[in-house]
């Protein structure tokens, strides 16, 4: 059998990184994924990830960064405070990955307080001149 799922789109809150009792961590995020043959509509997929994807996420990924993840879908059954019966479905992600530009990601192109230096300011004590005396050439 064949449980596999795999989306990539943006989050649509920062993931919060959390401890079970045992001491296992975990994160809830959800990913806001544009339907294929229609831009207007867009899908919001709950998923979570455990122990080291779990702490990967919480630690790299903010509200609003792309992201593309593989893993499997779980689909819950739970009576909810006033007994009614309910289902969520989720993806228990596995393995997540960073898209979008670097600069997307950090928030823009960073300030720099000095100029890069250029060839004319560049320092040339460490090199030395290339003297060539012989005019036969090795071939």
């Amino acid at each position: 059998m064949i449980n596999n799922a795999v989306i990539m789109g943006r989050l649509t809150y920062e993931p919060e990184l959390r401890t079970t009792p045992q001491g296992t961590s975990v994160v809830r995020f959800s990913v806001a994924c544009e339907r294929k043959y229609s831009r207007e509509e867009t899908d919001f997929i709950d998923c979570i990830a455990w122990r080291k994807t779990a702490e990967f996420i919480s630690q790299y990924f903010h509200k609003g960064d792309m992201i593309a993840l593989t893993g499997s879908i779980t689909a819950n059954n739970y009576t909810d405070k006033q007994g009614n019966k309910r289902k969520s479905v989720e993806i228990t992600a596995d393995n997540v990955s960073f898209c979008g530009s670097k600069s997307e990601r950090t928030g823009g192109m960073q300030q720099y307080a000095q100029p890069a230096p250029t060839y004319a300011a560049a320092d040339n004590s460490d090199f030395e001149e290339i003297v060539d005396d012989d005019d036969d050439l090795p071939f």
